[in-house]
């Protein structure tokens, strides 16, 4: 299986320039990734491991905005897409009326 790093020029949150390496890998300059992290965002309703799961997509560059509340967001084997929004998700946890951690990385990132 061949893996590929896409490399944003751009920072997904405030449109940037990226300069590092490593924020081009992510897609978050430092204080767009901070203001991430920092932001309070209501978790009483997510598991742990979905948590930390919402915290590496963002940190991975795996969910893009692609109109206002809407992102698009990569599966956990990177296989396919889906379309999230912080109360809806095309992954099948979402189709079944189930809270995802799409949905929790959509919250955080519109939060920030």
């Amino acid at each position: 299986m061949q893996t590929t790093t896409h490399q944003h020029d751009n920072c997904l949150r405030c449109g940037r320039t990226l300069t590092s390496v490593k924020s081009r890998a992510t897609g978050y300059g430092p204080k767009c990734a901070t203001k991430i992290r920092r932001t309070p965002t209501d978790l009483t309703d997510y598991k742990p491991h979905q948590v930390a799961s919402a915290r590496e997509l963002i940190e991975d560059g795996a969910i893009v905005l692609l109109r206002s509340v809407v992102f698009v967001s990569v599966s956990t084997d990177g296989t396919e897409t889906y379309k999230t929004a912080p109360n809806v998700c095309t992954c099948p946890a979402g189709l079944k009326g189930s809270r995802c951690y799409h949905q929790l990385a959509a919250r955080m990132l519109l939060a920030a």
